[in-house]
């Protein structure tokens, strides 16, 4: 374009055909900026658009959704009476979808003197691609369709399979008279979010041409619904039938190894990436920077991060939240301030890991400096994770009167996080009053997970209000809730083992409880006695004590012990938080068998070595 821009300023008076051809060049090589300056040079020389440059122009404001331009584009067109052309038209329903206007992109169409297959699928994906998805609306206009041709039919297979109605979205695949690879692709990508694997695998088998997307589609389903070991197994599969991975294959791989902590693996992607000359792009970069930060691998991690020479925000946070749930607080807010240094826009997910960093090392004065700093400097909109960050932040560090404030003067209806946090804290401080206040409201938005009136029986035990104790063990059975079991997963030689409460279905559970026993042992000898606060009341301490030798990391770790080297390290991850008993007898295990045991629970990390654990036994 920069040399037909040379010709084109050489020219005395360029003919509409001349000007046409120029802004034709430039959306089609993706400037929509240029496109719509040489729209206005156009006017101002006062040369006459017509239903040739308008798809153009109106196609550049859809791709800058620049909605008010695209308003004052149509209303050109009214004037001139092109809004009829059908080329026009269908370009500004598709201005108006792409800006989420359905209403106005419906208006538009409905004033079409005449229309075709592409006029009609573009406003049928306007209902089928906006937040809410109506395809009741959808199916409607596709049954009005006089012809359908291959892409509204793939259009409307893809809108029930976003609202993951897999039913109608196989009964249009099988209906469909033409169907073309992205017609499988879609359907496939369906089947691998929503639908168990065998299902998945047989469609993808049956499918008569596969490429790169296919199995992606695949592996992005996987690592969706936390199937990481098909979605690795499936990696693998690639590499034997020698399909090439791409970009997208390699970031929703290391996603996975980041959802569970399996960084065995993903080092060995890394060295793949290497090995076959990938382009170490931001993405594929920051994807690295997540799953080393993920996997408790903070070096690695900053390795990659310093190496890159150009990162965007989600380096940073990604970054900033390694720092964060790995305990090194001051490190995650001297990076926040370079990242500002450098001039890069804190976004909402920034702020999040800053305040998520005070709290895990109690820094709350910086805590409230930066909840401050980023509606005023940062103009951010505090979200409902903020502010449940900054009641955790206040809870933790015993100010319980200021996170109650702190709620009452909140702008926005607190949700489960926020009451949770608070509830936690009470816990640890024994504010009987308040704990059942934030359980009141938990009980209203959470009829399901009981896990909080499991510890507000544990809060009244330990203020030895039994009766109470009775009555929450009452509602709890009488409403069915029950409290979400504890499962923690390990990574070795590139398998993913999961381990539940006294689960005993693993293949070497024998010598895991042989382990276990050993393990009891020596505890004692060293002198642990149990914490038996966090198991209900109605049990005697001898069984309480055998039910906490159980719980689901400590079957792993005992895993960990009988199936690495002497020495090596112990990787764990957590569904949910580390309890008090584990993590006292993890410190001395740890100290004991002298490895270094590293846990992720759903809050952080607790790297524990030599008897000491990272978080300094405030967490």
């Amino acid at each position: 374009m920069d040399y037909a821009n040379r010709v084109f300023d050489q020219m005395l008076e360029p003919t509409t055909f001349v000007w046409n051809t120029m802004i034709r060049g430039f959306q089609k090589n993706q400037q929509p900026i240029k496109t719509l300056a040489f729209f206005s040079q156009m006017r101002a020389k006062n040369i006459q658009p017509d239903h040739f440059t308008y798809p153009f122009v109106v196609r550049a404001c859809a791709n800058l959704q620049d909605i008010r331009r695209g308003k004052w584009v149509h209303g050109q067109l009214m004037k001139s009476c092109l809004v009829k052309d059908i080329y026009v038209a269908t370009n500004l329903i598709e201005l108006y979808v792409s800006c989420g206007d359905v209403t106005v992109a419906h208006k538009v169409f409905d004033e079409m003197p005449v229309r075709d297959a592409v006029s009609w699928t573009a406003i049928m994906s306007g209902y089928v691609n906006q937040s809410s998805t109506d395809m009741k609306m959808a199916q409607w206009i596709f049954d009005e369709m006089p012809t359908k041709d291959v892409i509204a039919w793939n259009t409307m297979i893809a809108g029930y399979v976003k609202i993951g109605d897999m039913k109608h979205a196989g009964i249009l695949f099988d209906q469909a008279p033409i169907k073309d690879l992205l017609t499988h692709n879609t359907l496939l990508g369906g089947y691998a979010k929503h639908c168990e694997t065998e299902v998945v695998l047989r469609f993808f088998e049956s499918m008569p041409e596969k490429d790169v997307v296919s199995w992606n589609s695949v592996i992005g389903g996987f690592v969706q619904n936390k199937r990481v070991n098909d979605a690795m197994s499936f990696f693998h599969r690639m590499q034997i039938e020698n399909v090439k991975p791409n970009m997208v294959t390699l970031v929703g791989v290391l996603s996975a190894c980041a959802q569970v902590g399996a960084l065995e693996t993903g080092r060995w992607i890394h060295w793949f990436i290497d090995k076959n000359g990938f382009s170490l792009n931001v993405m594929l970069c920051t994807a690295l920077v997540d799953m080393y930060s993920k996997c408790g691998a903070l070096e690695s991690a900053e390795r990659v991060f310093n190496f890159m020479s150009d990162r965007d925000v989600v380096t940073w946070n990604a970054m900033i939240m390694g720092f964060s749930m790995n305990g090194q607080s001051r490190k995650a807010l001297e990076l926040f301030h370079r990242m500002l240094d450098e001039e890069v826009r804190p976004n909402d997910v920034t702020m999040i890991g800053v305040l998520c960093a005070c709290t895990h090392t109690g820094m709350v004065d910086e805590g409230r400096n930066c909840f401050e700093k980023m509606q005023e400097q940062f103009r951010i909109t505090p979200k409902l994770e903020h502010y449940g960050c900054m009641v955790d932040l206040l809870g933790r560090a015993g100010l319980l009167d200021e996170a109650y404030d702190f709620i009452q003067k909140m702008p926005l209806v607190p949700h489960i996080g926020v009451w949770g946090a608070l509830l936690n804290s009470c816990k640890t401080y024994g504010n009987v009053e308040l704990a059942e206040y934030a359980t009141k409201h938990l009980m209203e938005l959470d009829h399901e997970d009981g896990g909080y009136l499991t510890t507000m029986s544990n809060i009244y035990a330990n203020a030895g209000r039994w009766n109470d104790v009775a009555k929450v063990r009452v509602l709890m059975k009488r409403k069915k809730i029950g409290k979400l079991p504890g499962c923690s997963s390990m990574e070795i030689n590139g398998e993913i083992h999961e381990f539940g409460v006294e689960e005993k279905i693993h293949p070497r559970s024998n010598e895991i409880y042989e382990m276990i026993d050993e393990i009891s042992k020596r505890l004692r000898a060293a002198g642990h006695i149990a914490s038996t606060t966090e198991v209900f009341f109605d049990v005697e301490n001898e069984e309480k004590e055998k039910a906490l030798f159980y719980h689901s990391e400590k079957l792993a770790i005992a895993f960990g012990l009988i199936a690495t080297d002497k020495g090596s390290t112990i990787r764990i991850v957590k569904n949910l938080r580390v309890c008090v008993d584990c993590h006292s007898a993890i410190k001395l295990i740890s100290e004991i068998f002298d490895r270094e045991i590293v846990v992720r629970d759903r809050c952080r990390f607790h790297h524990f070595k030599k008897g000491i654990c990272s978080c300094g036994d405030y967490w």
